[in-house]
């Protein structure tokens, strides 16, 4: 395993988790309302995602990447679709509903929705296409052994990140109320449904 390649890796997959967005908002909203594991969780399934990407990346596997930018707008419409309804979702939601949204299989759902709004989101592929390309790492001739050290890394990096958020915002959880909860539930549904609305948005452009 090439230990420098592992360890850009892990700088790519940072610089790519730690903008907040929406992704980083759910993660922070679920962390105050159910606590630090599903906010964890959620911040997984975008790993999970960013891993896939760089896959694709690290492999040079062109003609996946090239398909996804062909598809950028059909994706772009389901993940700000998804987006809205989260938002929705988001801003209705009560806190005393966290009990029960925990015993209906909720570390699941939160996964499956972290993963599902990174593998829908354009961007996200283009990012990796661009900074691998940048550093000179898409090369197509890249052996097995350096591709999957930039992946473990990318992986790496990203669940780092969501794990040190995830913990430092539970460090805070004690401090919110239900009345606080419930604010924080309410400007978490407005910005999340804002990305879905400037996402469908800008494919009228």
């Amino acid at each position: 395993m090439d230990l420098s390649l592992l360890w850009r890796g892990v700088l790519i997959g940072l610089a790519i988790a730690a903008p907040v967005g929406p992704i980083g908002l759910l993660c922070i909203q679920r962390t105050l309302q159910d606590g630090r594991k599903f906010g964890f969780v959620s911040g997984l399934g975008a790993a999970s995602a960013d891993g896939i990407y760089g896959t694709i990346a690290g492999f040079g596997l062109t003609f996946i990447s090239g398909f996804l930018v062909a598809q950028q707008t059909w994706l772009a419409l389901i993940g700000g679709l998804f987006l809205c309804y989260l938002g929705v979702r988001t801003f209705l939601s009560e806190p005393a509903e966290k009990a029960v949204y925990a015993q209906r299989g909720g570390l699941l759902k939160a996964y499956a929705a972290t993963f599902l709004l990174t593998l829908t989101n354009p961007i996200t592929i283009l990012s990796f296409i661009a900074i691998f390309a940048g550093l000179g790492l898409a090369a197509a001739d890249r052996n097995y052994g350096e591709a999957i050290s930039l992946v473990l890394g990318v992986f790496s990096g990203s669940v780092t990140w969501w794990l040190l958020l995830s913990g430092g915002v539970s460090l805070l959880r004690e401090r919110f109320n239900d009345r606080a909860m419930q604010w924080v539930n309410r400007l978490a549904g407005l910005v999340i449904g804002g990305f879905g609305l400037f996402t469908l948005l800008s494919l009228l452009g």
